[in-house]
């Protein structure tokens, strides 16, 4: 509030900077106590917050950047960022200065690190197309499944319709209090049922996100470990994700986060990523160049009209993609090393 007044006359108000706020913390404790409750470390870093976000507001010349709000009082963040020493005792639990010990938590942390160790060379290089079925189709005919996230979809459903069906019994019961003119009109955060089952439904999508990531981890690390030039599409996911028909496919086997690991991982181990345009990839007979046209999306295998090849049509993509990324290969768009 006193940042919103300074800013509304900044002629007359300097503006603060976060050393300047931290001296207001101790007169602040004087006059609202609550704020002894939480260690010093973690007002200080709420300062910080505070003035990085002022600043990038008035750093900001696209507008997209709006002024500092408070937060919401309804839908509140149960986190602590501080600055002090954090214990974890046992298994289960954290101890936080003042605070206490805490149960349930994530834990963050901010690490310096070594830098990691280059993979020895392989001499290999291969290509990949992505799909939905099979996440990674490579030019030498391995293909790897994406992920399976059915059993935590339909937990998340079933916790999704409860959770609808309780919050909207809720809001029945809130309208008819403020109808009645009670004296104390219970509030939409007062009924538990409901929030319980939106945990439930949060969890499962959770586990599901997590297992994913591993998933990816694992699979684009040993991608990397084997090969020493990989080349992949240049595609546009979210154009993609307009497709009503494939947009929760292609959402679910993460082909973004898929690019986006293999990126950092080929320039962490001392590989090379190359994109290339995807066009014509699956339409290119990947021996003889013979350019058969489009073809429908059901028809995973079909013969070359020309050389009387047969392929698969992943696998044929992958090849093209390959022959696309070689040094005299057209439609190179980006080199990662």
């Amino acid at each position: 509030a006193m940042m919103n007044e300074r800013y509304q006359n900044n002629k007359a108000l300097p503006f603060l900077g976060k050393f300047k706020l931290n001296y207001l913390l101790k007169p602040l404790k004087k006059e609202y106590p609550f704020l002894k409750n939480s260690d010093s470390s973690s007002l200080q870093v709420v300062n910080e917050f505070l003035t990085q976000s002022w600043k990038n507001f008035f750093q900001d010349k696209t507008g997209q950047i709006g002024k500092p709000r408070f937060h919401s009082r309804k839908y509140l963040k149960k986190s602590y960022t501080g600055k002090s020493t954090i214990r974890i005792t046992g298994k289960r639990y954290l101890k936080i200065p003042k605070l206490g010990y805490v149960r349930k938590y994530y834990l963050s942390l901010q690490v310096e690190i070594s830098e990691p160790e280059k993979y020895s060379l392989t001499g290999k290089q291969v290509g990949i197309d992505v799909g939905v079925a099979d996440l990674a189709i490579l030019s030498n005919g391995l293909k790897y499944p994406s992920f399976d996230s059915y059993y935590f979809e339909k937990k998340a459903k079933v916790c999704q319709r409860k959770y609808a069906r309780r919050r909207h019994l809720a809001k029945l019961l809130v309208l008819q209090d403020r109808n009645k003119k009670v004296l104390c009109p219970r509030s939409l955060e007062s009924f538990t049922n409901w929030q319980k089952a939106q945990k439930s439904k949060a969890k499962y999508q959770a586990k599901a996100a997590n297992q994913r990531r591993d998933y990816l981890h694992k699979l684009t690390t040993h991608l990397v470990k084997q090969y020493d030039v990989i080349a992949i599409e240049d595609l546009k996911t979210k154009n993609l994700q307009k497709n009503h028909h494939l947009a929760k496919s292609i959402a679910n086997a993460s082909w973004r986060m898929f690019r986006q690991m293999l990126e950092y991982k080929c320039e962490w181990y001392g590989k090379k990523l190359i994109a290339v345009d995807p066009k014509n990839t699956s339409r290119i007979c990947s021996k003889c160049g013979y350019n058969s046209g489009a073809k429908p999306l059901e028809i995973r295998e079909w013969t070359c009209s020309k050389c009387q090849t047969k392929h698969d049509r992943d696998i044929n993509a992958a090849v093209n993609i390959l022959h696309k990324a070689t040094p005299t290969g057209q439609g190179l768009t980006m080199v990662t090393s």
